[in-house]
Formats: structure tokens, C-alpha cells, sequence
């Protein structure tokens, strides 16, 4: 067995207020306020957790259920990019309807109880032609990102017109937007200027007169109108970051296509690195100035460390095809938590698809597919649930149940971990947050571009003051690979002290007296919960075993693989109940409120709680199983999408059964060539369903999907289903079908420039091009409504 130590003797935060120039109240007299360590809510500590997604990067009629989806997620903040050159192609022509339709994607944020934070540019990047500046914007005497009053004058403008648009929807005014991010890597990144890439490759000014800069922007976005508690800047790479004024945002990602530039810094990279993003830092200590990817000109302590960019996948680009793995995200969540951050950012946290410009019809980045951004986001472009989705959700409900005691967690590292090596799998990646002896040892064995396999027989010793706690106390456990988890000790289970536990606590819910504590066993591990025998009158394990020594009683699983229950009784009298899930059960774990209640709910399929009303949105399975507990407190009145077949008890849980009526979508598909197929679709096909995936697997360089000639879709082949939704195009698709046309991959290219009119041929030893399979699956949707 290998023990790991670390020394946890001081683990006071030293936390304070007062000096942020952030902070604002709205008409109920909530107050949003910041320390130096996180945000407040009427003088609490509260855990933000943001989502990105981009209004105009999604058909406005599957807003609402999307925006559903992200708050069943477990996010409480909406980021959202606006982007000039979407709202104003044509100098002086702003479009706000449709897709672009600001106000109302605001409106839909808050009506399902969500905060909004705007992310106004000028300049954004987020893989947008030009960063998100007007074509026009190039043919001007004047230096954009800029104090030059010539470039002022149009970001004047647009703010006004952002201005006029979030109109009585700022927090001030009780509405949901609440923060204001000012540009975007300002003084760090840049973009093509997209009309001259070619032979002739201009880039934009990556930006002048820094704070100053950001300072003016800020000052505009006011006299616009747009004044909120919060206001944002990215602090990556040495961007302008105004503090106090404005607070700085981190992040980080595993996955680089930039790499793939032709750089100086990367000369000689045949392969992507494994990057030092999954090595634990502290990144909010003075002692730590600087580390990997944080680099702050300002005292880490005096601010909080907060993200906006963890990587919640990345959008392919053309010379990086890689396939993700949905585990890489909830690993950076982890990370980040680790760290000192007590507000994370997802970068994307939900996919989308670029609309088409007037002028030019394709206004995404020319590295990137024209029309995808999926991005491998928790939720896909076309509303597909990803398992990073799931993970995260697990994470999530942690943070906010126990937001008020662990945003006061310090972090606590087992000693200099700037020198350790990303490709070393071999030994234990830990930190520890806690506070006056109690809170979570972070564990991590997920690495990007390496082969991690499971750590076996590990323990670790947390040296406190007062007692020397190893976990597991006896024996070692195993950490799976690819897993990352933090497991709580010393931590106080409704008067029981729980010393320690070899599972990741979820979230607790009280029902009729009772405590239930929901906690998720990590893979590798076997689920052990240690308590003070001091405190517990009685215990029951379920497929299980209890054994006391010394001072502790140990409850186990004897059967992991499939969960269970340990009920106990504090001597003081109060019930708890642990309620150990599985790894793979865990991937259907929810809670959300139904009815005025809090409830937990199992369920394969994705879950979307809106009031009374439960919606069961299954991809290619009509019978669905949901679990609920507290059962509903009145009789379902209405099904719809489906039929209730039955109800039983199921433990503490009530079993729903439920069938939607099962559809076989008609369509054809008639070969052209090997790389190239037509889709036909005959009318009424997607009746009675909700969406249509159509999904192909296919070889080549890049797959594409037209509608009479147009483009509708895009995807660079990484060896991946390409999935498309089809119900947005059905009428069209009935009218004039589908044509799929996959681009070859040529092998031994040679290019010949001996031709007429200075132009080349090109010819290749072998081309490969040719679609395997096409499905169409469809996805089912069962609506409940309760009471």
C-alpha cells in the first residue's frame, strides 16, 4: 500500500469585504455583493455556477426547453455572447428578431429562475468571423479594440443598441441580468480579419491602451444604460484586467487546436502535449503569485478566483480532429473547485449552430466547421445530453446544498506542485479544502493525452492539529482511472460526525424529520462511511456490514456494484439515511422541485421540470422508468406523448411506468456514389415525436448536408457519429429532401502549380470518402402534469 500525507494545521480563510467596486440590489431588496474569496446573496456566500450558451447560435423555438435543460443541470447563470456582426452585418441595419432575439432569450432565462450574465464585446472571438466585428468595421481609418475615438464612436453605438435591448431586464429593475462582461482577452487574443485570409493573412489589433481601454467600454456600457452589480473581464494571458472595477475571469482547457498555428512558441509539436491543467494548484494565495495558466496583476487574494472558461469541450478545428472524452469535464470541475474557485464557468456549456449573414453566409472562424458549433458541450447543439452533462449535474448539486459552509473552504496543497509532470499517471493527484478541521479531499487520476489506468492500494493521511485522519483507515482503496472526486471528512451529518467517507456526497433532502444524504461511490472504489460511535444510538446497513473499533463505526457495502442504504439514529434522536448510489446510477440522479417540493428523481431519460409540469425526453427508447421521491402529493392529471402504464414501490422511491407509442421514422436513402446519398423524408414522419437525430457514420475529410443546394449543416470527421436534429428543417426536408456529400481525405498529395492563371492542381496517391450507415432514431417526449 502507498500512503500519501499532506498537513493541514492552518486552515482559516482570512476573508473580507469592502473593497470590490461590484455589487448592487434589486427592487425586493436582494443584494449581490462580493468578498475577496466569492459572491454574496444578502450577505452569504453563494456558489455561482455558469453556463455558456449563445441565443443566437439556436433556433428561438427549442429556447425554453434548452434554457430547462441547462437549469436541470444545475447551473444558476445563463453567459451569453453578443455578437456585433450578427446584430449588425449592414452598417447601421441591427436585426434583433428570430434567432437574434436578445430580449427574449432574456426573458426566458428569467422566467425559469435564472441569472444572466451578458458578454457584450465589442470584440468576443467564441470562433465568430472576425471575432465578432463587422466586416465593415476593416475599411476604416482607425485601430479597432482601441481608445481611437473613430472605433469608439461604433461601439458607442452598439451598446446603445444592447442598451435598448436589456431595457428593464437588469437586476436593478428585478430582472435577471446581473453581470456585464467588457471585451474579451483584450491585450492577449485575436482573430482573422476573415475578408483578406488567404495569401494575404490579417489579423486584428489583439488590443490597445489596456485598462484604459476596458475602463472606457465600461463607462460607455453605463451611459447605455446597461448597469449591472457585476462587471467582467477574461484575465488569461496577460489581458487587460481593471481591477477593481472589474473582475477578472479564468479557466482553462485541455484540448488546444491552436496549437496547430504556426507559432514560434509550438515549432517542432508533431502531437498535442498532455496539458498541466489536471495538476492541483492554489490560485487564491498570496504565498502563490503566479502558477500554469494564472498569471494575475493584481494580489490573488484581494480578488475572487472565478471562471468563465472551463473547458466544457472544445469546437473542432480543421487540422485538430479529436474525440473528447465527456470525462475531461467534470475532472476540470474538480480542479477548479480544488483551487479556490467559488465561481465556475462553462465554455460551452451548451452546443449551436452558426446562422447564416446576408452578405456572408458562413460567419464562423475559417479553421472551424461553417455552420457547427457543437463543441462536445454538456448538451449538444441539437439538444443531445452528454455524460459530461450528467457528471457535472452531481458536482453542481453539491456546490449549491452546501454552498454556505464549503465557499469557506481553504485549499491545501500537499507541497510545491509546480514542478510535477503531467505525464507521471503513476502518482496520486490530491488537495484538500477544509475549514476548522472539516471538509474534502480532492482526488484526481483523469489526465488529457495520456493512458490512465487505475491507482490501487492507495491511502491518504490529513495531518490536523488535533488528530491525524487516513482514508481509508485501514487497507488502501482504489482509484479508477479517469476518475476524479472529492470525498468528505469530519463532516457533520445531521449531528453524526462522519470522520470519513470513500464516496462523493451529492446533495441531502429532509423528508418528514428525516435526513437523506445522497452520496455517489467513484469507480474503483467500494463505498465505506466511518462514523463517530459517540454519536450514533443506532445503525442498519443494507447489503451491508457494520463493524466497530476503537473510537468509529465503519459501514460498508458488501455489494458496491449495486448501491444502498445505511439508516441511523444520532443520539439525540434524529434519523439520517445515507443513500449510496453507483457510479453508473448516478448517471441518472436528479433533483429538482415539483409541485412547491424538492424531490429526487432516477430516470434514464433527460429530465425537464418547469412548475407542475415534468417532461421525459428519451432518445430511441419509448418505455421510460422514473423513480420519485417524496412521492408527487397528488395524482398525475394528465399525460401527454405517452401513457402511464403502472406505479409500484420501489424502496423509498414510487416507480412510474410509463410508454410512449413507438415510432419507426419512414424515410430513404438512395446512394449516389459512396461518399454522396439522398435522404427522403415522407410527410407526417415525425409526427408524435419531439426530435428527429439523424445520424451518420461516415470516412473522409468532411461530411456535409444540403437542402436544395443549401447548406444546412457541417462536420469535420474525427471517426464519430455525425448526428443532426431534423426537426427544424421538416418542412422543408419533406418538400426537397436531403442531399449528404462527404469530402475525401486525400493520402501522398502532391500539388502542382505549373498551370495557367497562377492556380495549382492537385493530385493524391488515395482519396477516402464513403458513408457507412445512415439512421434516423428517434426521440420521444412524455409529458407529465402533477396536481
Amino acid at each position: 500500500m502507498r500512503n500519501y500525507r499532506i498537513s493541514v494545521q492552518d486552515d482559516r480563510k482570512k476573508i473580507y469585504a469592502g473593497h470590490i467596486n461590484l455589487g448592487g440590489s434589486n427592487p425586493d431588496g436582494e443584494h449581490i455583493g462580493f468578498t475577496n474569496y466569492y459572491m454574496e446573496k444578502n450577505g452569504e456566500p453563494i456558489i455561482g455556477i455558469c453556463g455558456e450558451f449563445h441565443y443566437a447560435r439556436y433556433d428561438e423555438r427549442y429556447w425554453e426547453d434548452e434554457i430547462i435543460k441547462v437549469k436541470m443541470g444545475g447551473v444558476n447563470i445563463i453567459a451569453t455572447y453578443i455578437f456585433w456582426n450578427m446584430h449588425e452585418e449592414v452598417e447601421g441595419a441591427f436585426e434583433w428578431s428570430g434567432s437574434k432575439n436578445l430580449r427574449q432569450f432574456i426573458e426566458l432565462c428569467g422566467s425559469h429562475g435564472l441569472y444572466v450574465i451578458v458578454r457584450i464585446g465589442p470584440f468576443n472571438h467564441g470562433e465568430v468571423r472576425n471575432g465578432g466585428l463587422p466586416d465593415w468595421l476593416f475599411g476604416r481609418p482607425f485601430d479597432v479594440r482601441s481608445n481611437d475615438e473613430g472605433y469608439l464612436f461604433y461601439a458607442r453605438r452598439l451598446y446603445h443598441q444592447i442598451g435598448l435591448q436589456v431595457h428593464g431586464l437588469l437586476y436593478k429593475d428585478g430582472g435577471p441580468v446581473i453581470g456585464t462582461q467588457i471585451e474579451n482577452e483584450h491585450n492577449h487574443s485575436s482573430a482573422h480579419w476573415a475578408m483578406t485570409s488567404g495569401i494575404n493573412n490579417v489579423w486584428l489589433n489583439g488590443g490597445s491602451d489596456g485598462n484604459a481601454h476596458l475602463l472606457t467600454l465600461k463607462d460607455i456600457a453605463l451611459e447605455a444604460g446597461i448597469d449591472t452589480p457585476i462587471y467582467t473581464c477574461t484575465g488569461w494571458g496577460g489581458a487587460s484586467t481593471p481591477v477593481p472595477d472589474m473582475l477578472p475571469l479564468w479557466g482553462g482547457y485541455a484540448y488546444w487546436p491552436w496549437i496547430y498555428y504556426e507559432e514560434e512558441r509550438f515549432a517542432g509539436v508533431k502531437e498535442h502535449p498532455a496539458t498541466p491543467e489536471y495538476i492541483f494548484r492554489d490560485k487564491h494565495n498570496n504565498s502563490i503569485p503566479k502558477s500554469y495558466n494564472f498569471e494575475p496583476f493584481y494580489t490573488p487574494e484581494d480578488y475572487p478566483y472565478a471562471c468563465c472558461e472551463m473547458g466544457g469541450g472544445m469546437v473542432q478545428f480543421y487540422k485538430y480532429r479529436f474525440k473528447l472524452p465527456y470525462k475531461s469535464v467534470p475532472a476540470m470541475t474538480i480542479m477548479k473547485a480544488a483551487e479556490g474557485c467559488n465561481l465556475l464557468g462553462y465554455y460551452m456549456y451548451h452546443g449551436g449552430t452558426n446562422p447564416k449573414g446576408t452578405i456572408n453566409p458562413y460567419t464562423n472562424d475559417l479553421a472551424t466547421p461553417k455552420m457547427s458549433y457543437d463543441f462536445y458541450a454538456p448538451i449538444g447543439e441539437f439538444g443531445q445530453v452528454r455524460e459530461s452533462y450528467k457528471r457535472t449535474k452531481l458536482l453542481h448539486y453539491f456546490f449549491t446544498t452546501f454552498q454556505k459552509s464549503f465557499a469557506l473552504t481553504k485549499t491545501i496543497l500537499p507541497g510545491d506542485t509546480s514542478e510535477m509532470d503531467p505525464y507521471d499517471v503513476d502518482t496520486l493527484r490530491y488537495a484538500v479544502r477544509s475549514k476548522d478541521g472539516s471538509g474534502f479531499l480532492f482526488l484526481n487520476n483523469f489526465q488529457d493525452h495520456v493512458d490512465n489506468h487505475d491507482l490501487k492500494d492507495v491511502s491518504v493521511s490529513i495531518e490536523m492539529p488535533e488528530e491525524t485522519l487516513t482514508i481509508p483507515s485501514h487497507g488502501g482503496m482504489t482509484i479508477g482511472s479517469e476518475c476524479s472526486t472529492m470525498l468528505p471528512f469530519n463532516f457533520d451529518l445531521g449531528g453524526i460526525m462522519l470522520k470519513y467517507a470513500t464516496a462523493q456526497l451529492v446533495t441531502k433532502l429532509e423528508v418528514e424529520d428525516v435526513l437523506y444524504y445522497f452520496f455517489t461511490i467513484p469507480g474503483g472504489m467500494n463505498g465505506e462511511y466511518a462514523v463517530l460511535s459517540a454519536d450514533v444510538a443506532a445503525i442498519e446497513v443494507d447489503r451491508g456490514e457494520v463493524e466497530t473499533s476503537g473510537a468509529w463505526t465503519y459501514a460498508r457495502l458488501t455489494e458496491p456494484s449495486t448501491g444502498g442504504m445505511i439508516r441511523l439514529e444520532s443520539v439525540g434522536g434524529k434519523k439520517i439515511v445515507i443513500y449510496s448510489m453507483t457510479d453508473e446510477q448516478s448517471l441518472t440522479f436528479w433533483k429538482a422541485e415539483v409541485g412547491g417540493r424538492e424531490r429526487i428523481l432516477f430516470t434514464d431519460a433527460n429530465l425537464l421540470v418547469s412548475g407542475l409540469e415534468v417532461k421525459l425526453e428519451s432518445t430511441g427508447e419509448e418505455a421510460v422508468l422514473l423513480r420519485v421521491f417524496p412521492d408527487f402529493d397528488s395524482e398525475i392529471s394528465l399525460v401527454s406523448g405517452g401513457d402511464l402504464i403502472g406505479t409500484e414501490d420501489d424502496g423509498i422511491f414510487n416507480l412510474y411506468r410509463l410508454q410512449a407509442p413507438k415510432r419507426e421514422i419512414a424515410f430513404e436513402c438512395s446512394r449516389v456514389k459512396d461518399d454522396r446519398a439522398i435522404l427522403s423524408i415522407q410527410s407526417g414522419a415525425f409526427d408524435g415525436i419531439k426530435e428527429a437525430l439523424l445520424r451518420i457514420d461516415y470516412s473522409g475529410d468532411i461530411g456535409y448536408a444540403f437542402i436544395d443546394g443549401e447548406l444546412v449543416h457541417d462536420n469535420f470527421c474525427n471517426n464519430t457519429t455525425w448526428e443532426i436534429g431534423l426537426k427544424r428543417f421538416e418542412e422543408r426536408l419533406i418538400e426537397k429532401g436531403m442531399y449528404i456529400y462527404v469530402s475525401p481525405i486525400r493520402k501522398g498529395t502532391v500539388l502542382n502549380s505549373n498551370t495557367t492563371m497562377a492556380g495549382w492542381n492537385e493530385t493524391a496517391k488515395e482519396q477516402i470518402a464513403a458513408i457507412a450507415s445512415i439512421t434516423v432514431v428517434p426521440v420521444y417526449e412524455i409529458v407529465l402534469t402533477v396536481g
